[in-house]
Parts: structure tokens; C-alpha cells; sequence
């Protein structure tokens, strides 16, 4: 029993250790990438767009900045080429992780700009902030592939695309989808608006929980207590629904469709970038304890 004791408090030690050299979020360039990917240039981001092709250069300087090795996966999406854009942590890793968020929007319809900024500019600038303080913690064995996926809203045609290319060509272990991540209109309790959904994370909910110490996020491992909403939103219309199909265990996070999804109304300053960083600093935190 003492033993047991002293290897459990030698892991929690070392898990504590591990998250307080993932750097502090920047919440200017949280705030700067939002900006970027929901400006007029970008166009809300279609799938074929000029716009979304704007977004995907965008992406790839950011990632290639970290060090990354990037490179863009182009497809065929019902006659329009998609774009996902891939960083790879350097060096030879025998296991990855798959972190990933979608950056295509609806784009532009009837003359409006629907600017996508929770859905999903929130998570891809996540994504980028991982980006660059993950990395360095690949020390082991096991490295990360970064994904942003183009095509979400042309029936996740992107992550598709994705795995019919590079299922079997290394081992991935675990994929973690970033999908609407910076709203507190809907808590999952009242006045509770520091929360976070982690569908698929209740078998993962000891590290979930050694990384929310000192955040205190309000933690739900189900869409708002609903079996058949948390089954279509894990299962069905987000990500990592190719990855589950292929046996790859994966987990959602999400702060939840609200009013402003999908409307012209989802622009930059409905966000809480205050939220968004402390919910990227638990999903960083998180993340590393995988590594």
C-alpha cells in the first residue's frame, strides 16, 4: 500500500511539473488571429473560397513559425479544392497525437459576411497558441500532429480526407478536436460561465482533473445531460467522427452552439478571450500529460 502510495504521488508530482512549463496563453495573439480569420478578407471562410485559400496560407506561416514541419493536404471537395493544413512536431516519435480544429466557415451568403468567429476562429486560434507551447514537450516518444481542416461544413469532408490518406501511416493514439471554444452564453450551470465540455474525456477524467488545479473550470463530460445530443455532437457532426469510426479514441472540446452559431451575429467581440485562454490553458495542460 505504501508503495502504491509513493508511485501515485511520484505521478501526480511529475503531471504537476510537467503542466507549469507550458508557457502562460497570449491573449493579444489570441485576439490578433480572431481578428484575422474573421475579417472581410477571409470572407467567412468557404470551402474553394479565395478567402478560405487567405485563411490557409495564414495558417501555414503560423504553424511553420513554431518549427513545425508543414505541409498542405489538398483534396477534392464536391468540385471545389479543399486545403487542411498539417504541422508535425520534428523528429521520429513511434506514437502521435492528433490535435485538430476546423478553420472553414459558411463564407459569405447573400451579400453577408458570416465571420465564424466561435465557430470556429475561437478554436483554430487554440489551436496555433498549442502550437506553440506544446511542441517542446515532445521528449518521448509520442509527437503531435497539428491539423487545421478545411471542409467541416461540407460534411467534415476535410478530416475525411485526412484519415483516407494517412490512416495506417503512423500510429495515432488519441485524437483531440477543438470545435467552438471561446462563449459563455451557455453554462452548464447558472452562473457558472468558466466551463468547459469534454465529450468523450470521462475516461480520462483523473489527468482532467489534476489539470484543472488552480483553474477551477467547470468540467461536463456529456452535451448539457443529454444522451442523444452528446451522441450526435461526439459521434456524428463534428471531427472526430472519422477517428472514432477507425477506433481511434478521441476527445471533444467545446463550450457549445449557442444563439450565435452559424449567424452573421458570431463575430470577434462576442467572444470571452479571458475564457477562451483559461480553457486552452487546461486543454494544453491536459495534452501534456498524454505526452
Amino acid at each position: 500500500m505504501r508503495r502504491l502510495f509513493f508511485l501515485l504521488s511520484f505521478f501526480l508530482l511529475s503531471a504537476l511539473n510537467l503542466a507549469a512549463e507550458i508557457p502562460d496563453t497570449d491573449n493579444d495573439h489570441l485576439r490578433d488571429e480572431i481578428a484575422f480569420l474573421t475579417d472581410s478578407l477571409c470572407g467567412g471562410r468557404a470551402t474553394g473560397s479565395p478567402g478560405c485559400q487567405n485563411a490557409a496560407f495564414f495558417l501555414l506561416r503560423s504553424f511553420k513559425s513554431t518549427g513545425l514541419n508543414t505541409f498542405v493536404q489538398s483534396f477534392d471537395c464536391y468540385g471545389n479544392v479543399g486545403h487542411n493544413v498539417i504541422g508535425i512536431t520534428p523528429g521520429w516519435y513511434r506514437r502521435y497525437i492528433v490535435v485538430g480544429a476546423y478553420y472553414d466557415g459558411l463564407g459569405t451568403l447573400g451579400g453577408e459576411i458570416y465571420p465564424g468567429a466561435d465557430s470556429n476562429a475561437s478554436a483554430v486560434a487554440a489551436l496555433l497558441e498549442l502550437t506553440r507551447s506544446l511542441p517542446s514537450l515532445c521528449k518521448r516518444e509520442v509527437g503531435i500532429i497539428f491539423v487545421a481542416f478545411d471542409a467541416h461544413n461540407a460534411g467534415l469532408q476535410g478530416s475525411k480526407a485526412f484519415l483516407d490518406r494517412y490512416y495506417g501511416k503512423c500510429r495515432m493514439d488519441l485524437m483531440v478536436n477543438l470545435d467552438i471554444l471561446a462563449s459563455v452564453d451557455v453554462p452548464l450551470h447558472k452562473n457558472r460561465p468558466d466551463y468547459l465540455i469534454a465529450l468523450g474525456g470521462a475516461s480520462h477524467i483523473f489527468s482532467m482533473d489534476n489539470a484543472n488545479r488552480g483553474l477551477g473550470l467547470d468540467l461536463g463530460f456529456d452535451y448539457y445531460g443529454s444522451s442523444n445530443f452528446t451522441e450526435l455532437f461526439y459521434r456524428k457532426v463534428s471531427d472526430q467522427r472519422w477517428f472514432l469510426e477507425k477506433g481511434i479514441p478521441s476527445v471533444m472540446f467545446t463550450s457549445g452552439i449557442t444563439m450565435r452559431t452559424n449567424k452573421t451575429s458570431d463575430t470577434a467581440d462576442s467572444l470571452d478571450i479571458d475564457m477562451l485562454s483559461r480553457r486552452i490553458s487546461f486543454i494544453a495542460r491536459w495534452i501534456s500529460y498524454m505526452l
